[in-house]
């Protein structure tokens, strides 16, 4: 029986968009079908997969295993390998539970990936933190709190921990000139104004302001110093905790071009980063996809497509392509 999809406020500049009308027992059959008997039918998987937003996607998993009796990521992960094995357990899983994986791998085995932990935690939104907070503890048996504790130090372990609060205001249309102002002075006072850095108050206002006040916190900053924010950054600050608040300036400043570049370092250079480009394009194709694919061009000269046929194959590469609207 075909449903109607769910009543959401879509993106226009999503790639992935809910298929309506939704019939997840049909759905359900084409997968079931493409994983039964000898051989995998990995177009059909992809066809379905991918042409799915992440909430239908959450009610096949449903739908399957009380029509099957099976879990759909189990009979996926039986089904398939290597990179394709990887993209279409991606789709399946909750954003959150994606996103606290990631976080648990980039704190997983010898040393940390930094930079997986910066741009997760630098880039979603209030809601989706408390979401990851409660996924990985289900997942992962600890707080997301206590493992970022552990395994980052310093002002590094500060930053990370704010933003894993989840008090970043949502973004409006009025901003506040007055505080944006005061904000300003303040980050001046603690930065370049003084002997030494006073990290804290970079934290309080980076990462509890919305990206709109910010904006225009960063335009009174360079009315005030006479430069702007990263330049403040960099001669203030260095390593992991220059690479932090720098993302964070980057994200308020334009989103797409930040994911632009993760991407590009995914598919540049010798081999693929395929964590990365699974990630980024799975999480962000329902949001800003398409705005991201014009950053790309803008700032390499190709697009995002050619790329992603240059530095993948098979089906793997179909996943992507489909995901990104090509």
């Amino acid at each position: 029986m075909a449903m109607p999809a769910p009543v959401m406020p879509q993106s226009p500049y999503a790639t992935v968009v809910a298929a309506a009308p939704f019939n997840p027992e049909g759905d359900c059959q084409i997968l079931h079908k493409a994983m039964k008997g000898i051989g995998t039918d990995e177009a059909a998987l992809i066809g379905i997969l991918t042409r799915r937003t992440s909430t239908q996607r959450a009610q096949l998993r449903i739908m399957f295993k009380t029509m099957f009796g099976k879990d759909l990521e189990t009979e996926l992960d039986k089904e398939l390998g290597g990179n394709t094995k990887a993209i279409m357990h991606a789709l399946v899983l909750a954003p959150a539970e994606l996103d606290a994986n990631e976080l648990h791998r980039a704190m997983s085995g010898a040393g940390t990936a930094e930079r997986i932990l910066i741009e997760i935690l630098c880039t979603r939104h209030s809601v989706r933190i408390k979401e990851i907070l409660a996924a990985y503890q289900r997942l992962h048996k600890k707080s997301l709190e206590s493992a970022l504790k552990s395994e980052s130090s310093g002002h590094f372990k500060n930053l990370l921990v704010s933003l894993s609060q989840a008090t970043r205001a949502d973004d409006t249309p009025v901003i506040d000139m007055a505080r944006a102002t005061e904000d300003a002075y303040a980050l001046h006072r603690a930065g370049e104004k003084k002997l030494g850095t006073d990290e804290s108050v970079f934290n309080s206002i980076l990462c509890t302001r919305s990206y709109s006040q910010l904006r225009a916190t960063f335009d009174e900053y360079k009315r005030i110093a006479g430069h702007d924010m990263e330049h403040a950054i960099k001669s203030e600050m260095s390593g992991e905790l220059e690479d932090g608040m720098l993302a964070i300036v980057a994200c308020v400043r334009n989103t797409p071009a930040y994911f632009a570049t993760v991407l590009h370092h995914a598919l540049a250079g010798a081999g693929t980063k395929d964590h990365d480009l699974i990630r980024v394009v799975v999480s962000r194709s329902e949001f800003d996809m398409k705005l991201i694919k014009e950053q790309y061009h803008a700032l390499y000269k190709k697009s995002l497509a050619e790329a992603i046929r240059g530095d993948t194959s098979g089906d793997y590469r179909h996943a992507l392509l489909a995901l990104i609207g090509e």
